[in-house]
């Protein structure tokens, strides 16, 4: 499917883009003819983006300063968007932190500053998000960057799977709660992937081993991601909410 005629023209908001999948989506966007938003704490990257996004083609891209553990921030960064664009069509919530360590060695200041970015942090982003589109009195949609550690269980990574399995559940409930605005929620489940998070695991024995339990025997790349996200991020979709999809190589279907 071209999903390029969908795309064009259309207001994304992206958390979490100085790097890796968000950077990823930022760029495939822009390429699509999409007004894009980045927004991130690391500032000189999303300057760096911020260029690239607009010799792509997004030439009133737009970098935003944030920090999704700081609520009352949340919502000016993303007034400020929404004054750029005029509108917003698509905000998605990829701002996340991943430390691994045994859960009886994790201090709960760790586990605490985990779920402060990755699922408080994830929720401010939505419903501020939600704020402007019922005042628009238009729809939109919201997409969460979940994990198949969200639905599924792995040692050493407890905040982090916890956090995820948070972000899984608020997406149906948001779904739910504003389908009658016209605001679709929906997530994509990534099983392991590779960008500068994970790379240097992937390198290791275990990192090794993991992936010869994935029935794909291999990681992801950032641009398997790319048609589910369309997908979501358009009108193909205007039937779905509440929607988790898996993108994982069949790592959740694989064998006890």
């Amino acid at each position: 499917m071209d999903f390029a005629p969908l795309m064009r023209g259309r207001c994304v908001f992206i958390t979490g883009a100085s790097s890796g999948i968000g950077a990823h989506l930022a760029r495939l966007c822009a390429r699509l003819g999409a007004k894009v938003a980045i927004a991130a704490r690391r500032v000189d990257a999303l300057r760096e983006l911020e260029s690239e996004l607009r010799a792509l083609g997004a030439a009133d891209a737009l970098a935003l300063a944030l920090d999704v553990a700081d609520a009352d921030s949340v919502e000016g960064v993303m007034r400020a968007a929404r004054l750029q664009f005029g509108a917003l069509d698509v905000v998605v919530n990829n701002a996340g932190i991943a430390p691994d360590g045994a859960a009886i060695d994790t201090p709960i200041a760790r586990f605490d500053q985990v779920l402060d970015v990755n699922l408080r942090g994830a929720y401010a982003v939505a419903t501020a998000a939600a704020r402007v589109w019922r005042e628009d009195r238009r729809g939109g949609s919201l997409i969460n960057i979940a994990s198949i550690l969200g639905l599924r269980q792995a040692s050493g990574v407890s905040p982090y799977a916890i956090s995820k399995a948070g972000v899984v559940q608020m997406t149906k409930v948001l779904a739910l709660e504003w389908a009658r605005h016209g605001v679709r929620v929906n997530a994509l489940a990534p099983g392991y992937i590779d960008t500068p998070m994970t790379s240097d695991f992937f390198a290791t024995d275990m990192g090794k081993s993991m992936i010869a339990r994935i029935p794909m025997r291999r990681i992801g790349k950032p641009e398997d991601l790319d048609g589910p996200f369309l997908l979501l991020a358009t009108e193909a979709s205007a039937f779905m909410t509440g929607a988790i999809i898996p993108v994982d190589g069949g790592h959740l279907v694989n064998s006890m």
